[in-house]
């Protein structure tokens, strides 16, 4: 029971399950942010322009067409923010610079690409005179 414990804590605090744990819990407060944006402003605004603020009145025989509509909007305006959201992210990130590639000649006898500090070429082992610079 004890090892189970241990394994236990181990798994529980890993870095990536605690990260994992605050994902969730502010996902799901931006949940609410966003919901509060599609009930209090957008809905009212579509509402405006259609007529009713509010779709899931809407039904075509015993279908619910108007949840689905609602559905279907609420989805659209969570994965702009949530795309919005990532591109600003990924702009804040910058990119690890690249290393620096070798310079790089050619072997005069095979033409093959060889490293500059190279003393023999690695395709027909022919000597390499060393590039002065």
């Amino acid at each position: 029971m004890k090892k189970l414990i241990e394994e236990f804590k181990a798994f529980a605090f890993k870095g990536n399950v605690v990260d994992m744990a605050v994902g969730v819990m502010i996902a799901s407060a931006f949940g609410a942010i966003v919901s509060s944006v599609v009930e209090d402003l957008l809905t009212p605004l579509i509402g405006m322009i259609f007529g009713q603020p509010d779709f899931s009145g809407i039904k075509l025989g015993s279908i619910m067409v108007g949840n689905f509509i609602n559905a279907v909007i609420n989805f659209v305006i969570v994965a702009v923010c949530i795309f919005a959201i990532v591109k600003a992210i990924n702009k804040l990130k910058k990119p690890a610079p690249a290393a620096p590639e070798a310079p790089k000649s050619l072997c005069p006898f095979c033409m093959s690409e060889v490293n500059e500090k190279a003393t023999r070429c690695p395709h027909c082992t022919a000597e390499m005179k060393p590039i002065k610079g």
